[in-house]
């Protein structure tokens, strides 16, 4: 699975809107298959279905839509090793915001919600 620190690396040396977003449903498509004991809770407020899942202190995600699936591979990686204890303590938005990727409305209210989801584990 591919760091978050990599991911932030390849997306800030891009500029075109368009070629970020493809990059973060590039993200999507590599994400690491959800492992079966993976507890999973489908995230409420995505413009599609979206699930973030996890095993421990590992985690885990799917969506059926590309864009969105590359924004929970982005969220899993950022807080994937960590406790809830740690990611409570977190900045998700503001570091997903330093992304600078151009998320329509819908979307971002997906993104906020999956952000609340895992800082109230």
């Amino acid at each position: 699975a591919m760091k978050y620190a990599e991911m932030k690396n390849m997306l800030m040396m891009v500029n075109d809107p368009v070629q970020k977003l493809e990059m973060v449903m590039d993200f999507g498509a590599h994400m690491p298959k959800v492992p079966e004991m993976a507890v999973c809770n489908e995230i409420q407020g995505c413009a599609s279905f979206a699930e973030i899942c996890r095993v421990g202190n590992r985690f885990y995600g799917r969506a059926d839509s590309g864009i969105v699936r590359g924004i929970v591979a982005i969220i899993t990686a950022m807080v994937d090793g960590k406790s809830p204890d740690e990611i409570k303590k977190m900045d998700l938005a503001g570091e997903f915001a330093s992304l600078d990727i151009n998320l329509g409305a819908g979307r971002l209210n997906g993104l906020n919600s999956m952000i609340r989801f895992l800082q109230n584990l």
